[in-house]
């Protein structure tokens, strides 16, 4: 079972694919979920990273705590 990652305080730039080659340095990714907000279609500033593993999501949390993209 996969281990989901909060990601926040992002850019409203920041797509989909970069989270995807961002944290694929630490391990297999299930999925990336990048909410938009409903009226505008715009990004909401945060994420959603889902790792295969615990041990990967720890992994990303300790790399990438305090990191700017």
């Amino acid at each position: 079972m996969g281990s989901k990652v909060f990601v926040g305080n992002l850019e409203f730039s920041t797509t989909k694919e970069q989270l995807e080659t961002l944290f694929a340095e630490v391990g297999s990714i299930l999925d990336v979920f990048l909410p938009t907000d409903r009226p505008t279609g715009k990004p909401r500033g945060f994420a959603f990273v889902e790792f295969a593993t615990e041990q990967e999501a720890a992994t990303a949390i300790s790399r990438f705590d305090g990191y700017e993209l």
